[in-house]
């Protein structure tokens, strides 16, 4: 029977969110197109109906649950509160979310395995990481206590610093999960603490933060 546009849409957005969640877990070499097209409940024939081929799947599921997480993390940071990235790291770096990846750390999760990848894969970690280093430059310049001189290239600097801080404590954290639990824990804490009271802050010199 031919499916209506409507089920087929419905039926490859399945496939995307199954294949997100899988990739996320295990992997993107440890999950085979049979595998992720079981997981979702269809069979291992209807995939080329969808997609071309694995890298394209994995580039296009990269890309709509890290549209997904920005959104989030756009809407968290257009608030006032000059505390909102370090409310968002703090969601970030607990236990739950290194043993099973939530949204906002999407990128960690999978950062490991983008370079092993192929390129239209890697163009969808490109995109999500430029898209949220504009998002929270533009955050990080809002700061009051910003001076005017060299501002922007400072913002984007210091974005930089974070993001690849809270990446960083992600990948870490989770590598050791299982054989150090404590020293997990700890990189979680020291990165969120850091998140809560970094010291006196670059913007007001005008170039990056050096202290980590």
């Amino acid at each position: 029977m031919r499916l209506s546009k409507q089920q087929t849409a419905e039926n490859r957005r399945r496939i995307l969110q199954f294949a997100a969640r899988l990739f996320q877990q295990q992997g993107f070499d440890r999950v085979s197109v049979a595998e992720l097209m079981r997981a979702a409940g269809f069979t291992h024939g209807g995939f080329y109906n969808h997609f071309k081929s694995k890298d394209a799947l994995a580039a296009e599921a990269c890309a709509h649950v890290f549209s997904r997480a920005h959104n989030a993390l756009a809407d968290r940071l257009a608030d006032a509160d000059q505390n909102a990235w370090a409310a968002h790291v703090a969601d970030c770096l607990v236990p739950d979310c290194v043993h099973e990846p939530c949204e906002g750390t999407t990128l960690a999760a999978l950062a490991g395995d983008a370079s092993r990848q192929a390129r239209e894969v890697q163009v969808s970690f490109a995109r999500s990481i430029e898209e949220t280093l504009v998002t929270l430059s533009v955050y990080l310049a809002r700061s009051r206590r910003a001076s005017a001189a060299g501002r922007r290239r400072a913002a984007r600097d210091l974005a930089i610093q974070r993001l690849t801080a809270l990446v960083g404590a992600c990948v870490l954290a989770r590598a050791i999960a299982l054989a150090n639990p404590d020293l997990s824990g700890e990189i979680l804490r020291v990165n969120r603490q850091h998140a809560r009271d970094p010291g006196r802050s670059a913007l007001r010199r005008g170039r990056p933060e050096r202290r980590f």
